[in-house]
C-alpha cells in the first residue's frame, strides 16, 4: 500500500480545503460550503487496511465524498454521503506514519455511541486544524435546523451507521435517540464562538490567546535582545540556592502558527541547517503516539567552549550526542505547545566515539498574534523557554563574559532568531499554506447537493468516511484521476458562523446581577462538616493530599465589555460553594456516581439542599481514578438564569458552554507548560456525559477520551504529590447580557497522593 500522490508545491506535500459562504434564496438560514483533499483511512470489507485521496464536500450540515473533484468533473456522483448530527465528537489524534509520509489523523464518532467512528487525515497540521473548525460549522447547522423543530431534520439523525470501515449496516433506534438528543429551550443551542477560520475575523477574535485566564506565578525581566529576539530570565522568588533557571526567547515570526510548528516539528536535516546551529542532525528513535515521540540527536561541539551553563558538566568530546521526548499538542485557542525531556532509549545506546550528555528541558509556544490592533496578515509570538544551570547565568549576567555566547542555551535561545530569519528568507513556506477566498455565489455542484437533502431519509456522516466498497479497477483509476488540481488552490472558510449563529441570538431578559438563584426564598446553612468526601479537607497552607476552596481572584473571566474590547477581569467569589470532594480508583471508568447509594448526593443531608453540582473528573490511568467535586446551592436555582438554562438545557449547550481554566500554583515549570492557564470549553475537548435528576446535576468528564488530555495528565500524575491545582468551572458567557461572567465553582488541590484514593465498589 503506497501512500497517494498530492500536488505539491514548495517542497511539501499538502491536501487543502476551500470555502464560500451563501445566503439561500428564500430561505432564513445561511449556509457554508468547505471543500478539499484529504486521505480517507480505513478498513474495507475484507479486513484491509487502506489510504485513498479523497475529495470532500461540505455544505451545510451535508458531507460527500468523490474521487475527483466535481468543480473540475461536472455531474460526477458522489462514491458517499452523509449527514453530520449534532453528537459528532471531533478528535485530532495527532501524526501517524502511513508508508512512507506522515499524516495528520482526525477521528469523528459519535458521543453516543464511541464504537460508530471513522478516520480522514491531511498532510499538514494546519489543513487538520481547518477541517476541524469546519466540521464544528456543520455541527452548528445540525444543531439549529434540530431547535427550528423540522420533522425532517430530525428524521436524518435517527439513523445510526456502524463506522467500523466496513459496509454500513442500518439500525433505527429513533425513539431513544429522540430522548437524547431533544432540545431544550430553542435557538440559543447555536449560540457558539466563531471558528477561527478564514481572514475576517473580529477584532478581538484572537485576543485570547495573549495573556493566561489564571494570574502567572513567573515574572520575566529582559536581559538581552540579539537579532529582534528578546531573551528573558524568570526572577519571580527566585532562592539563591537553587540550581536552575529558567530563561526564554521570545520573537516575533511573520508567519503562521500553522507553518511555524511545522517547520519545528520537521526533522529533515536539509531544512533544519538552514535555521537551527545546534540540534540539526536530529532522526525518530520511537514514535509514542501522535502527540509523542522519541529523539535522537548529534552534534560536533567544537564552535562552542562553555558547558558550565549545563544542567551537568561533562569533560571535552570530539562528538556529542544525546535523545529527548516531545510531546505537542494545539490549545483551542489555536496556540501550539511542544515539550521537550531529556530522555534514554534501549534503542540508542551511546555511540563510539561520542559523549552522551543530557539536553536541557525546554518548550516551544506559537501563539497567533493576527487579528490584534495595528497587526496584517499571518503573524505569531514564538517562545522558547528552558532549564539551565543558575551557577554559569548569573555569573555571565554579573561579568557579562562572552563564554555565554559560546554555549549550548545561548545557541538553543538563538533558535528563535534562526526560525524568524530561515522564514522570512524563504516565502515559499508562506505560499504552502496561503488561500484563496471563493465567491460566495452558490457552487457548480450545489444540485447534486439539493438532490441529497432532498433525500427521504440521510444517513450519519460517519457512513460517508466509515464504508469502502470501491473495487479494485476503480482504485487503480483513483490513483492516477484523484490528484489536486494544477493550481493547488487553498481556500478558508470566510466566517460565516456568526450569520449562522446570529439566528440564535434573540434578545432575553436581561442577567441582573444575582438572578442567578431564587433570592426570595431563605438560603439554607451550608455547613461542610455535615457533609464527608474522601479526601479530607485542608485546615491551612502546609496541609497535603487535601483539598480547600480559593476565591475567585486568581482568575480572569470575561468582563462586561468583553464583546466590544475582549478585557477580563479577576474573578469574584464562587456562586456554589464546595462542600466536598471524593477520590476514587476504580477498574473501570465510572459515570452516574451521584446515583451509588454512599454518594454525599444519596445521603440524608444531601437531599435537603436546593441544588447540587456533581462534577466527576474521570482519570485515565491503571488503575482508573475519579476526582469527584460536590458543589451546593444554599437556594434554589433561578429556571430563567444561564445556570438555570445550563442545568435544565440539552446536552449540546452544555457542551458549548462548560469551561474549566486550569492554573498550576506550585510544582515544575514542564508541568506548568503542559497544562496551561487558559480556559478550556470542555465539551470541546473531551466527551462529557451529563446526569440531571431530582436536586442535583451530574457532569463526567471522560478525560481518556482524548488522546491529548491522556498525554498531560500522565505527565500530571508523574509529579502530582509536588503539585498544588487550583481550578475554577464557570459557564461561558456569550451575549451582552449574560456577561460579567461569574465563578460557578472553584478547588484547590494540595499535593494529592494517588496510593489514598479509595476504592468504590459496584
Amino acid at each position: 500500500m503506497e501512500l497517494p500522490p498530492v500536488t505539491k508545491r514548495g517542497g511539501s506535500s499538502e491536501s487543502g480545503g476551500s470555502e464560500s459562504g451563501a445566503e439561500e434564496k428564500g430561505c432564513s438560514r445561511t449556509r457554508f460550503e468547505y471543500f478539499g483533499w484529504v486521505y480517507h483511512l480505513g478498513t474495507n470489507s475484507i479486513g484491509r487496511e487502506f489510504c485513498r485521496l479523497r475529495f470532500l464536500y461540505i455544505r451545510g450540515k451535508y458531507v460527500m465524498m468523490y474521487k475527483r473533484d466535481p468543480h473540475e468533473t461536472p455531474g460526477i456522483k458522489p462514491i458517499r454521503r452523509g449527514v453530520v448530527g449534532n453528537t459528532l465528537m471531533v478528535e485530532e489524534l495527532g501524526r501517524r506514519r502511513v508508508n512512507d509520509g506522515d499524516l495528520y489523523v482526525i477521528r469523528f464518532y459519535n458521543r453516543l455511541d464511541e464504537e460508530k467512528k471513522g478516520e480522514i487525515a491531511c498532510a499538514t497540521a494546519g489543513e487538520t486544524r481547518k477541517w476541524m473548525e469546519a466540521f464544528e460549522h456543520a455541527k452548528q447547522q445540525a444543531e439549529y435546523e434540530l431547535s427550528q423543530g423540522s420533522t425532517r431534520n430530525r428524521l436524518s439523525v435517527e439513523d445510526e451507521i456502524d463506522l467500523e470501515g466496513r459496509r454500513p449496516r442500518v439500525r433505527r433506534y429513533a425513539h431513544d435517540l429522540k430522548k437524547l438528543i431533544r432540545i431544550g429551550h430553542g435557538p440559543e443551542t447555536l449560540v457558539k464562538r466563531s471558528s477561527n477560520l478564514g481572514r475576517h475575523q473580529r477584532p478581538s477574535e484572537f485576543m485570547e490567546g495573549d495573556a493566561a485566564d489564571a494570574v502567572e506565578a513567573h515574572e520575566w525581566r529582559c536581559v538581552r535582545t540579539v537579532n529582534g529576539v528578546r531573551i528573558f530570565e524568570d526572577v519571580s522568588d527566585h532562592k539563591p540556592l537553587s540550581k536552575t533557571v529558567l530563561v526564554k526567547a521570545v520573537g516575533v515570526v511573520v508567519a503562521s502558527p500553522d507553518t511555524v510548528f511545522e517547520v519545528v516539528l520537521n526533522l529533515d536535516r536539509l531544512r533544519r541547517y538552514e535555521w537551527d546551529s545546534l540540534t540539526g542532525d536530529l532522526e525518530i528513535v520511537d514514535s509514542i503516539n501522535g502527540h509523542s515521540d522519541v529523539v535522537y540527536g548529534s552534534y560536533d561541539p567544537r564552535s562552542l567552549s562553555s558547558q558550565k551553563l549545563m544542567c551537568c558538566s561533562y569533560r571535552w568530546q570530539s562528538k556529542r550526542d544525546f535523545i529527548f521526548s516531545r510531546q505537542w499538542f494545539r490549545g483551542q485557542d489555536g496556540t501550539y505547545t511542544i515539550l521537550q525531556f531529556p530522555a534514554i532509549h534501549k534503542k540508542r545506546p551511546t555511540k563510539s566515539g561520542h559523549r552522551r550528555i543530557k539536553i536541557n528541558p525546554s518548550s516551544w509556544e506559537i501563539r497567533n498574534l493576527r487579528g490584534l490592533a495595528g497587526s496584517s496578515g499571518d503573524r505569531c509570538l514564538v517562545t522558547h523557554m528552558l532549564e539551565i544551570d543558575s551557577g554559569g547565568w548569573f555569573k555571565w549576567k554579573c561579568y557579562q563574559c562572552s563564554k555565554f555566547e559560546k554555549s549550548i542555551p545561548y545557541a538553543l535561545l538563538n533558535q528563535v532568531s534562526g526560525l524568524k530569519a530561515y522564514i522570512s528568507a524563504n516565502p515559499a513556506l508562506t505560499c504552502e499554506s496561503s488561500t484563496t477566498l471563493v465567491d460566495t455565489k452558490t457552487s457548480d455542484v450545489s444540485g447534486s447537493i439539493s438532490e441529497f437533502e432532498d433525500a427521504e431519509v440521510a444517513e450519519e456522516f460517519y457512513d460517508a468516511i466509515a464504508d469502502d466498497s470501491s473495487s479494485s479497477s476503480d482504485d487503480d483509476e483513483e490513483d492516477s484521476d484523484a490528484e489536486l488540481d494544477s493550481k493547488g488552490q487553498r481556500v478558508k472558510l470566510k466566517n460565516v458562523s456568526w450569520a449562522i449563529a446570529s439566528l440564535a441570538l434573540k434578545a432575553k431578559k436581561a442577567m441582573e446581577a444575582n438572578n442567578e438563584l431564587d433570592l426570595k426564598v431563605d438560603p439554607v446553612n451550608l455547613d461542610s462538616s455535615e457533609f464527608c468526601g474522601s479526601m479530607q479537607k485542608g485546615k491551612g497552607e502546609g496541609d497535603s493530599n487535601c483539598w480547600t476552596s480559593p476565591s475567585g481572584a486568581g482568575f480572569k473571566i470575561r468582563g462586561k465589555t468583553y464583546l466590544k474590547d475582549s478585557a477580563k477581569v479577576a474573578g469574584g467569589d464562587p456562586l456554589l460553594k464546595l462542600i466536598a470532594v471524593d477520590w476514587f480508583k476504580l477498574e473501570t471508568s465510572r459515570s452516574k456516581v451521584a446515583l451509588h447509594p454512599k454518594c454525599l448526593v444519596q445521603s440524608e443531608a444531601g437531599k435537603k439542599l436546593p441544588f447540587i453540582l456533581v462534577v466527576n473528573l474521570q482519570v485515565p490511568a491503571k488503575p482508573n481514578y475519579s476526582l469527584v467535586l460536590y458543589y451546593a446551592a444554599d437556594r434554589p436555582v433561578n429556571k430563567n438564569s444561564l445556570l438555570g438554562k445550563f442545568i435544565d438545557g440539552n446536552d449540546a449547550f452544555r457542551d458549548a458552554r462548560f469551561k474549566l481554566i486550569p492554573s498550576i500554583v506550585q510544582g515544575y515549570w514542564m508541568v506548568k507548560r503542559a497544562v496551561g492557564s487558559k480556559a478550556c470549553l470542555l465539551g470541546k475537548a473531551v466527551t462529557c456525559h451529563y446526569l440531571r435528576q431530582d436536586n442535583f446535576l451530574e457532569i463526567d468528564v471522560d478525560i481518556g477520551s482524548s488522546s491529548v488530555a491522556r498525554s498531560i495528565i500522565g505527565l500530571v500524575l508523574g509529579y502530582v504529590t509536588s503539585l498544588v491545582v487550583d481550578l475554577a468551572i464557570l459557564i461561558e458567557g456569550r451575549e451582552e447580557k449574560e456577561l460579567p461572567e461569574y465563578i460557578l465553582g472553584t478547588v484547590r488541590l494540595n499535593k494529592v497522593r494517588v496510593d489514598t484514593a479509595v476504592p468504590l465498589d459496584n
